[in-house]
């Protein structure tokens, strides 16, 4: 596991909950530790959530072992990058892959909105590298975007699906493009919403409240957002906006100013919502 943010974090738990050995590297020791005290947190409350997949902090750092060091995974079966949106970021952990871990190891992408094709071809073994989008919060999804790169092999996209398979959730293979299915649309979705509460067409409460009680979403938008994570989400809109040329992708000037403000949802304490006093 490469990356031990909120997303990281959460396949982390689901890796341990299928009995699997996690090692998960991040860049310093002061984010380690930190993932020490949050991974805790999370699993409680997805223990709340979800009494049938119930794990502890303790269970799941019993079996992970944290690291500074990308080298520590050379040896793994299987790597899951989830570093943040950012290419630049993205970009030499790929180059250190491709020399790092052994032929046909299936490198998994977990990125929002990045090409598949693109990252791999930074390995200099595209075949290996594989989108693997899980959703937010990991434990609790059943389903997992499985996304095919211009030159994976069929090999390692049945691999990623056995292992997906092994972790209990089923998986949806389709084609490789920015943002994938998932994110093409969710995207869109929520810079509207944001948008809708830019124009003070309606309260963030009424917005979310019309996309749960009309459409029967567990959740809003906004919400939705908050869970992802503001900065994200915004970074995520900014490649679909890059990567199309349309204007359709181009972000709400709320986004970007909660975001400079260091408002970035649950993981903040604040975001659309208040969060602060009620956990995250």
């Amino acid at each position: 596991m490469v990356g031990a943010g909120v997303m990281g974090r959460g396949v982390t738990i689901a890796l341990r909950q299928a009995g699997f050995s996690v090692i998960l590297v991040d860049r310093t020791e002061e984010i380690l530790e930190g993932v020490q005290r949050t991974i805790a947190q999370d699993a409680r409350l997805y223990t709340l959530l979800s009494p049938k997949t119930a794990i502890t902090g303790d269970e799941v750092l019993a079996g992970t072992r944290l690291h500074t060091d990308l080298d520590a995974v050379a040896k793994a079966d299987l790597v899951i990058e989830n570093a943040t949106e950012r290419f630049t970021v993205k970009r030499p952990i790929y180059q250190r892959l491709g020399e790092l871990v052994a032929p046909g190891t299936p490198i998994g992408v977990n990125t929002s909105a990045i090409p598949i094709t693109r990252l791999g071809g930074l390995t200099g073994r595209p075949e290996d590298v594989i989108g693997t989008h899980f959703m937010n919060p990991v434990p609790l999804k059943p389903t997992v975007e499985v996304i095919r790169g211009r030159r994976t092999s069929e090999e390692t996209i049945g691999r990623m699906r056995e292992f997906v398979d092994a972790l209990g959730k089923k998986s949806v293979l389709v084609n490789d493009s920015p943002g994938f299915v998932t994110n093409r649309v969710m995207m869109l979705t929520v810079n509207e919403a944001v948008f809708l509460l830019h124009e003070g067409v309606g309260t963030a409460e009424d917005i979310d409240r019309l996309f749960v009680e009309c459409f029967g979403h567990t959740m809003g938008p906004l919400e939705t957002a908050d869970l992802i994570g503001l900065d994200t989400v915004l970074l995520s809109i900014e490649v679909l906006h890059d990567e199309f040329k349309d204007s359709k992708y181009r972000p709400c000037p709320l986004l970007t100013s909660m975001v400079d403000a260091g408002l970035h949802g649950r993981k903040s304490g604040r975001g659309f919502f208040d969060y602060e006093g009620r956990g995250k």
